[in-house]
């Protein structure tokens, strides 16, 4: 029953973070709605693997002609593949939801029986431990679309099949379990995975050198590592070859992106989606809402310092205090910011991103390694103050009051607030109603209006909304720049074209640029190259601007149907 009732509040968590998007179905979250569509497509495309048997690491569903590596993006098959029934029936939004929410409630889960049965061994303190690493300001702010990073519920079970890979006589056992589980955490994000070696890897050391009785379980420790790391290699070899060297691989993220660094005082703030955080006090401190991944506050930073001065005798303590300093250090990226401004300080991070895989973690993110460790210090640092009050019985009242404000005053500024939410322009009847398939027979696709990238993908959304079988041009994803001088870095979108940079400045300015005879002619070879069948314009700000200027582009009049601004270019595009 405990445990039970334990769950169902992680539950409630959940649905209380998402609880704008479930009231409303017309409802979007505010501040990534251009995420929120990027994995209602791989929702979309996890379903179509298993339904029409499709190549599951790339797709040409999107980016028509070319395709988009679906391995070096958040594919997060290990999830969209499973719930292939739920896309189905009710749609990629209603996936793409309940994988949202439903992670963050097994994330939690996840963490409490590990603490409850392995690490820490009673239930309260397990509870606490859990309930802030899947609910910290930097889980709710990455609750903006990014489904595949608060979806941390892997992490637990791999930390526990590490842990027992030291039991005599059963390496094999353990290290293909462990395997097991490195795999599931691959197919729904590297980068989890990364951190989560590097702190296994310092937690092992601190534990050899601290306990020096688990010596000599060494032997079956390494022999079933080696197991583990043999077996996840053999199976993860190909998908990983597709993606650092297959089509639409590309050779690190952006200097831009690998610029996403912690502000050093962001992680005495609070974040806007904490209690007592709000946009101005977050404003500055982070590139944006969704990527607040520090935010402790002053009283949780004081109270982190101390559990680790007063359980320092503790081997895993000092591991975990090593660990939330590295990986705070490595987060600040190439150069300390604070409040906002660069210090001219260069940090460790600037000797380091040029290296492979590397190259590809964006620096912030690194920070949200600290949550876990700080979770786990709570949890040790309540069963300490629990066996203290047991151990002290005349002191226990005056015990548990101390560590209950201690706590409150650390925690409940940090409770989270509900995600805000935006309506969504609905899908329009041209491609709810399938009117689109006439105009891709032949290998044809949609151009929309604007081309769909990191600002615009709405697209992307449509696509999904018809299972993958309306194929879009270009797209929001993550491939390599093709130009010269540009190193196969990774843009969010295809590499632009003429006419993709015509349309996108009139979707930031509303103005039409001057139209040439040499743009009218770029636009007719852009439309030939991606096979064009018809270009649409749905509700946009500017739709007036956008179709003047399609029309004046083309010479082809539109003709409104089904919602959409509709141009037959079948004909111009041979």
């Amino acid at each position: 029953m405990a445990d039970a009732l334990a769950v169902l509040g992680f539950v409630g968590l959940a649905f209380w973070v998402t609880a704008r998007l479930w009231l409303d179905p017309r409802q979007g979250i505010r501040d990534n709605r251009t995420d929120q569509s990027q994995f209602e497509w791989m929702m979309a495309h996890g379903a179509r693997v298993l339904t029409d048997f499709v190549y599951p690491f790339t797709s040409d569903r999107m980016n028509v002609p070319e395709s988009v590596n679906l391995m070096a993006n958040t594919s997060v098959l290990s999830v969209s593949l499973p719930m292939t029934p739920v896309t189905v029936l009710v749609g990629p939004r209603t996936s793409f939801l309940l994988f949202l929410t439903l992670g963050m409630a097994a994330t939690a889960t996840s963490w409490y029986f590990l603490l409850s049965r392995v690490l820490v061994g009673s239930r309260g303190p397990a509870w606490l431990g859990a309930a802030f690493c899947a609910y910290a300001p930097a889980m709710v702010s990455h609750a903006n679309a990014h489904p595949n990073i608060v979806s941390q519920f892997v992490v637990p079970l791999i930390i526990w099949r590490t842990l027992r890979l030291g039991d005599p006589g059963r390496w094999l056992r353990n290290g293909l379990l462990l395997a097991l589980v490195i795999v599931w955490q691959a197919f729904l994000n590297l980068e989890i995975l990364l951190m989560t070696a590097i702190g296994l890897g310092v937690v092992v050391v601190a534990l050899a050198l601290g306990r020096p009785e688990l010596r000599r379980r060494a032997r079956s420790f390494l022999a079933g590592l080696a197991v583990a790391a043999a077996v996840a290699l053999a199976v993860l070899a190909y998908p990983l070859s597709v993606q650092f060297f297959g089509p639409g691989a590309y050779q690190g993220l952006s200097r831009l992106i690998r610029g996403y660094s912690t502000d050093l005082a962001s992680f005495v703030a609070y974040s806007r989606e904490s209690l007592a955080g709000d946009e101005r006090s977050a404003k500055g401190l982070a590139k944006n809402p969704t990527e607040e991944n520090a935010f402790f506050g002053w009283p949780l930073v004081v109270l982190f310092v101390a559990l680790v001065w007063w359980l320092r005798r503790d081997a895993v303590v000092r591991g975990l205090a090593v660990l939330a300093l590295l990986f705070s250090v490595l987060s600040l990226g190439r150069e300390i910011q604070f409040n906002g401004r660069a210090t001219g300080v260069p940090a460790p991070w600037a000797v380091l991103e040029e290296l492979p895989v590397l190259h590809s973690v964006v620096p912030t993110r690194w920070t949200l390694a600290v949550t876990p460790v700080i979770g786990l210090l709570l949890a040790y640092g309540a069963e300490r103050a629990r066996r203290l009050a047991a151990r002290y019985p005349d002191a226990r009242p005056q015990i548990r009051f101390a560590t209950g404000t201690v706590l409150a005053m650390a925690l409940v500024p940090l409770l989270p607030t509900p995600l805000p939410a935006v309506r969504l322009d609905p899908t329009p009847a041209f491609v709810t109603s399938g009117a689109w398939r006439p105009y891709v027979a032949g290998g044809r696709s949609i151009v929309t209006l604007p081309l769909p990238d990191t600002h615009y993908a709405d697209p992307l959304r449509w696509s999904a909304e018809t299972g993958l079988e309306m194929p879009i041009a270009r797209g929001y994803f993550l491939g390599p720049d093709t130009r010269p001088g540009k190193h196969r870095v990774a843009l969010f979108t295809a590499p632009p074209r003429p006419t993709s940079d015509f349309f996108g400045e009139i979707r930031r300015t509303g103005a039409v640029p001057p139209i040439t005879a040499r743009t009218r002619v770029a636009a007719v070879d852009d439309l030939r190259y991606w096979r064009a069948g018809a270009v649409v314009l749905g509700p946009h700000r500017h739709d007036d601007a956008l179709r003047r200027a399609m029309t004046e582009l083309t010479g082809v009049r539109p003709t409104h149907t089904g919602g959409v601004w509709l141009w037959d270019v079948r004909e111009l595009t041979g």
